[in-house]
């Protein structure tokens, strides 16, 4: 799986990239313009919450956005083979994370019996 790990940078910057749109948990993805949006940053607030995930897949597969999606907040490198099977494409880890080892983790497997957003046909109908 291809997903581009970085550690988030010490201090938050308050300037807003032209095309880069930042949504927090409660904002319904369906609702929203994405004219001249490149990049969409969703928020994790704690590892426990995971309504970025729901948001992701309602983007990539109703919204049909081919940006980028970033996990951003409180991820963690367990969470990396759902990120990247939801559909994001970047994930800023947490500063303790071990992005080695998070690369190492998205090697694990060859593939999965369930679809997702990346191949939605499950490994029965292939």
């Amino acid at each position: 799986m291809k997903l581009n790990l970085f550690h988030a940078p010490a201090e938050k910057s308050t300037v807003v990239e032209p095309g880069v749109l930042e949504l927090t948990n409660d904002v319904d993805p369906l609702e929203i313009s994405l004219e001249g949006v490149s990049k969409i940053r969703l928020s994790f607030p704690k590892f426990t919450d995971g309504r970025a995930f729901s948001q992701a897949v309602m983007l990539r597969n109703r919204r049909g956005f081919k940006g980028d999606l970033c996990a951003t907040g409180d991820v963690l490198i367990d969470q990396l083979i759902q990120i990247a099977r939801t559909g994001f494409t970047s994930a800023e880890l947490r500063a303790d994370q071990d992005i080695e080892h998070g690369k190492r983790l998205l090697t694990h497997f060859k593939g999965f019996y369930q679809g997702d957003v990346i191949n939605a046909t499950p490994a029965f109908a292939r």
